[in-house]
């Protein structure tokens, strides 16, 4: 049975099963759209330090040596998708295998540092009226929140195996500073700058003997073994079931069982007081409409005088409520129901939720190395993504996840934070 990727009920775990993750025929009609996309297309790359390569042996774009080149194998497709679809279109006709790129991130790098610019402001005021609304069934209720986290996180542990450091850490690392100011360090390192992150956020909260810890959001228990590793009592509540069983074998296997109490839960549903909260990059996961109820929980979570610590990647406010509700090739694909915040956003919902900040400390640079690290190995272990049943279209669609995530943090149009609060 064939798939279609024009159908937003159908995600990357279709790979998983074996079943061809395959593109469907370029959607009829939209001649029109295709003809302006290719203008603006071709306007905005005539200013842009890129190239572009065409078929015909054209080439076009302000790029000069070593600048990103785009090879185009397929303008009628990519100008089609691209005027049906937009960024979506962008994405898929890149899975399509319509185009191609040697320098993935840095030329999406290029694209994501001028997106305000790329479109005429008279024609960005149109977006709503065309812009692809999500499917219902992406909201973060009780059940879809569940069902949002197994797309993404079930899929397999040996496929983030393949491409992780053995802390099995999947959120930005902290490494250190080089003299020009820009992360250090390659694959080797980084285990170390993952343990820094956490280690840095735990120190943050006070965790230590005795405390009582809740971590919303488990991945795969690098943080909380760190924290029972330090006495803490840590209760570690996820919506995975791999993830579940996965933290409970590695904290038993680390002689910490009895410190690591790990729930399959949502975190609406905990009714406990900790002496600290911690959420890494999870906030991102939690969906808009309940990002009251979430920073409630937070503080309704926390005993008095406990702190609360957040990792979350940010975007700038009107670009979040420019794409609030609106399906792109991220949350069509890779993260359904997914929303990054703004800072602006967090401030405003912590406050109403009264809460007060203590810290805040962003590391956006930190994060396109560790993405780089990651796409680096998930490229360099291709056979071994294959064995695992997936196929060359999802391939493809992961390798422009991570290089579109690190193309957001190098361009700087994405920050991630460490931020830590107070309930008194």
């Amino acid at each position: 049975m064939e798939q279609s990727l024009d159908n937003p009920a159908v995600g990357v775990t279709a790979a998983r099963q074996s079943v061809p993750f395959a593109v469907a025929a370029q959607p009829g009609g939209g001649l029109l759209r295709a003809k302006l996309a290719e203008r603006l297309f071709r306007s905005a790359t005539a200013r842009l330090p890129l190239t572009v390569r065409y078929p015909d042996g054209r080439v076009e774009g302000a790029g000069r040596d070593g600048s990103p080149v785009m090879v185009l194998h397929d303008p009628r497709g990519f100008f089609h998708r691209l005027g049906t679809a937009r960024l979506i279109g962008f994405g898929e006709s890149y899975q399509a295998r319509e185009w191609d790129s040697t320098q993935l991130a840095e030329l999406l790098a290029v694209f994501a540092a001028e997106l305000p610019r790329l479109v005429p402001a008279p024609l960005q005021s149109l977006r709503r009226a065309f812009d692809l609304r999500r499917p219902g069934g992406a909201a973060n209720s009780l059940r879809g929140a569940r069902r949002n986290i197994e797309h993404h996180y079930d899929l397999s542990d040996e496929l983030f195996e393949l491409f992780l450091d053995e802390t099995m850490t999947y959120s930005a690392a902290l490494f250190h500073q080089n003299p020009l100011g820009r992360p250090d360090g390659g694959f080797a390192t980084l285990a170390d700058a993952q343990c820094r992150k956490i280690d840095r956020l735990l120190d943050l909260c006070g965790v230590g003997l005795g405390t009582r810890l809740l971590e919303i959001g488990s991945g795969w228990g690098s943080l909380a073994l760190r924290a029972a590793a330090r006495g803490a009592q840590v209760t570690t509540i996820t919506l995975s079931s791999n993830q579940h069983d996965a933290v409970r074998r590695r904290a038993d296997a680390a002689g910490l069982g009895d410190l690591v109490d790990v729930r399959l839960m949502d975190y609406r549903a905990v009714q406990e007081r900790y002496d600290a909260v911690v959420s890494v990059e999870m906030i991102e996961a939690v969906g808009r409409e309940h990002w009251p109820t979430y920073f409630r929980a937070l503080r309704r979570l926390t005993a008095p005088g406990g702190r609360i610590g957040l990792q979350a990647i940010t975007m700038p406010h009107e670009r979040m409520v420019a794409a609030a509700g609106s399906q792109t090739w991220i949350t069509k694909y890779i993260f359904p129901g997914g929303i990054i915040p703004s800072q602006t956003a967090i401030d405003s919902e912590s406050q109403a939720a009264g809460l007060h900040m203590l810290h805040d400390f962003s590391f956006g640079r930190h994060y396109a190395h560790t993405l780089r690290l990651w796409r680096d190995r998930f490229s360099e272990q291709r056979e071994a993504v294959a064995a695992l049943g997936f196929d060359e279209t999802f391939r493809r669609t992961w390798e422009l996840y991570l290089a579109y995530s690190e193309a957001g943090f190098a361009a700087g149009y994405l920050d991630v934070h460490q931020m830590v609060f107070a309930t008194d």
